[in-house]
């Protein structure tokens, strides 16, 4: 039998007059909607997200719950939680990850199906598996220093960055082995380049300027600030969290970002159910998304919330295709064989 969101029963049960009919409904859960959530204690959080903190502190003072995060790096992520529930030991109500890794978790049983009603508004696409919802996207376009390039000057379209004025200038993590920029690279050919033969040239131009490559997004806009380089192949909200770094993004042209949806779920044999779905509804709400969009730039896909990144609200976001393990690496070894031709 499908279970219904004590929030929502609660909401129909006031309005049919249920919930004034004595011992229709526990008195406690009548009264507070998290009463089951407080008895069992807190709601466990395995992420790869970080920088949570403002949300579990709401998340507490919201429900009267404690939200327990352990950060997980992407690499250790699935082997971590894989272990552990194949031992059945699996502590973790929630999990948080790119899209890729909790469909795997799916595929292999960890999951549970849970629809929230925080989700009201949220594009389709982000809602239709029951078992996954997706919250954001890790959204990548290019950075540049506004010290040493006028925004007139700033590549106005990707096809840009394959000029030969930006040579030994830009910087971008490894697409030969790092996943997302992969994912990037190949979600450019699907959505933004009108052939194959257009994007093929962009890359070979891109490698030809002999990008400097770091391990992931993280170290890159460091080169950009001190503009040893002036382009990062990087994430926008680093332009908030590195502030008052001189940082602008591009292309501010119809042109979409591109990245990879970032998704949440419950865990199949959650061992605080109740506090699980508490959790999820608070994660996905307004709310708490405005504080990630807030604090640490993300982009979100609650209605109407947008990072404090100049020109966000305005642009054009998409999530990539899902590339699984055998797609992207094989991509990698194409991308290393054109930027090693460089």
């Amino acid at each position: 039998m499908a279970t219904i969101d004590r929030r929502v029963f609660l909401k129909l049960a006031a309005a049919s007059g249920l919930a004034h009919i004595p011992g229709a409904l526990p008195s406690a859960y009548a009264a507070d909607p998290y009463a089951l959530a407080k008895q069992q204690g807190k709601a466990v959080f395995y992420a790869n997200i970080t920088a949570v903190s403002p949300i579990m502190k709401a998340f507490e003072k919201e429900t009267g719950v404690k939200g327990e995060y352990t950060r997980t790096s992407s690499s250790k992520f699935l082997p971590t939680i894989l272990t552990e529930f194949n031992a059945g030991k699996l502590l973790a109500d929630v999990v948080q990850a790119p899209l890729p890794m909790l469909e795997i978790l799916k595929e292999k049983g960890v999951l549970a199906p849970y629809r929230s009603p925080s989700t009201a508004g949220y594009p389709e696409w982000a809602t239709k598996d029951d078992h996954i919802t997706m919250f954001g996207i890790e959204y990548v376009s290019y950075l540049y220093n506004t010290d040493h390039v006028k925004p007139a000057d700033a590549p106005a379209r990707y096809e840009d960055l394959a000029d030969p004025k930006w040579k030994n200038k830009i910087v971008m993590a490894d697409p030969a082995t790092h996943a997302s920029t992969i994912a990037w690279l190949v979600g450019l050919k699907e959505k933004v380049f009108k052939s194959e033969a257009d994007w093929m040239q962009f890359l070979k131009g891109l490698a030809a300027n002999r990008p400097m490559f770091v391990a992931s997004f993280g170290p890159t806009p460091a080169p950009v600030e001190s503009g040893e380089k002036l382009i990062g192949i990087s994430m926008p909200k680093y332009i908030l969290t590195k502030a008052p770094a001189p940082l602008a993004w591009a292309p501010r042209s119809d042109q979409p970002l591109l990245g990879t949806a970032r998704a949440i779920a419950m865990t199949a044999k959650a061992p605080h159910p109740d506090a699980a779905r508490a959790f999820i509804d608070f994660w996905l709400s307004k709310q708490a998304m405005g504080l990630l969009a807030n604090e640490v730039g993300e982009y979100v896909l609650a209605q109407g919330v947008y990072p404090p990144v100049p020109g966000m609200e305005g642009a054009k976001v998409l999530p990539v295709r899902d590339l699984d393990d055998e797609e992207t690496q094989k991509w990698g070894r194409e991308f290393g064989k054109i930027f090693a031709a460089k």
